[in-house]
């Protein structure tokens, strides 16, 4: 039997630690047990935006081949404000792909990243190659998000507009090419077919991100030896990860809970790391405001500049209780959801009515509090009042723990390799 191999294209690997390759990094291992020749395709990146972290480098097997692109540094391309690391290195991944395409036979080319502009890649190398590519979107290529009425202005000012020409420009054709689409919602897979007609024949899998189940137990045999994440601060609610503005409205139902509670002595605080994008110490603090309105100003501690990976899972370990948010972008689910059930301590979940975090909860049977699409309402803040009133007393319920096992890393990646051997033996 010939060996099967496997292309990733992931901008992102460690050392530096971006969201859109943890995916890619927790399924290498089962991959290459599985048998499976695997190269990642990524970028030697001389200024990265992300932060490194030389822990996750270990996590890489050693049976993986890393092939990394040339990319141009941003103090050359800031100058025309590009500061994208797949912009940067684009011609490079392309001329390097090529250059392993032909050098040996590969089975599939699978695309995870939210690096979207690389996705062409796929069917450029198909037409030339001749190797089929899946597309795995962790997040929509193209969003009406801040075109709906009463939506916040975009980010990223004319950068945001000539992101969204692209994509529309693009992802039609792209889409079109895939041998199989991947989706970790199923939103955004009907939102693809509802654009594009013609997709409805390609193969649409919804495979929400999986428990980091090695990371954390690796980390909880050394957390006795890492400085402590959270403070001693009574009832600790803790956060780790951006805070977009669709997310505001779930905060501000918490932080009207918080304000209630503590105005019958309960001591709450609420821990927010990494909540901004912005390289650091640039960030601007996206639960301030809505602290002095409550007064919580006290017991609301955020610190914007991105966590690291490990740290971040700390977090999840340290508090008393997790915190997860749902988006006015209904379809957003966080990708955090499993390492945050898996980490074993209690969740407090809030959402707008409808989204698709309170679905994907309900699978995994654990609560969320909804609020209506407009803003929180005496309803929710009282039930989750409630529910920080007994975790304060507490009354910790257990949380579900065999949920994750649903989508284990393990898992997770056995049903990636599931639709790899489907789409090499149709090629």
């Amino acid at each position: 039997m010939n060996t099967r191999r496997l292309l990733i294209v992931s901008p992102h690997f460690p050392p530096v630690n971006a969201p859109d390759m943890q995916r890619v990094r927790m399924s290498l291992p089962y991959f290459v047990t599985a048998g499976w020749e695997v190269t990642v395709l990524t970028v030697a990146d001389p200024t990265p935006i992300a932060p490194l972290e030389s822990e996750l480098e270990a996590t890489v097997p050693s049976g993986v081949r890393v092939v990394r692109a040339h990319c141009f540094s941003r103090r050359w391309t800031g100058l025309l404000g590009v500061n994208n690391v797949a912009l940067r290195s684009l011609p490079f991944l392309f001329l390097t792909g090529c250059r392993l395409l032909t050098a040996r036979r590969h089975d599939v080319v699978y695309f995870s990243t939210t690096m979207f502009i690389t996705l062409p890649l796929g069917r450029l190398w198909r037409a030339l190659c001749g190797v089929p590519y899946v597309i795995d979107l962790q997040d929509p290529w193209v969003s009406d998000y801040y075109e709906r009425p009463g939506a916040p202005r975009p980010p990223g000012g004319w950068k945001y507009r000539v992101t969204q020409w692209t994509a529309r420009a693009l992802e039609r054709w792209t889409m079109r090419g895939a041998a199989q689409l991947i989706t970790v919602s199923v939103a955004y897979g009907e939102s693809l077919r509802a654009r594009y007609p013609e997709l409805c024949t390609t193969p649409c899998t919804e495979l929400p991100f999986g428990s980091p189940d090695p990371d954390l137990q690796h980390l909880r045999a050394t957390l006795a030896q890492r400085p402590a994440m959270l403070p001693p601060d009574g009832l600790r609610l803790a956060f780790a990860g951006a805070l977009g503005p669709g997310m505001l409205p779930a905060v501000e139902t918490l932080f009207a809970a918080m304000a209630l509670i503590r105005r019958e002595g309960v001591r709450v605080s609420a821990h927010f790391f990494g909540t901004s994008y912005s390289p650091s110490a640039e960030g601007c603090p996206a639960t301030l405001v809505l602290a002095g309105k409550y007064g919580l100003m006290d017991c609301v501690h955020e610190r914007t500049d991105r966590l690291r990976y490990l740290d971040a899972l700390q977090v999840t370990l340290e508090a008393e209780a997790n915190l997860l948010f749902g988006s006015t972008e209904l379809a957003f689910t966080p990708s955090k959801i499993l390492a945050v059930l898996a980490a074993g301590r209690p969740v407090v979940a809030l959402a707008p009515a409808g989204s698709a975090m309170t679905a994907r909860l309900a699978q995994l049977g654990q609560a969320c509090v909804t609020f209506p699409a407009d803003g929180p309402d005496a309803a929710s803040v009282r039930e989750v009042a409630g529910e920080l009133r007994a975790l304060a007393a507490g009354q910790l319920y257990d949380p579900n723990v065999a949920a994750p096992g649903l989508y284990s890393a393990r898992a997770v990646a056995e049903r990636q390799l599931e639709i790899f051997a489907t789409v090499a033996s149709c090629a």
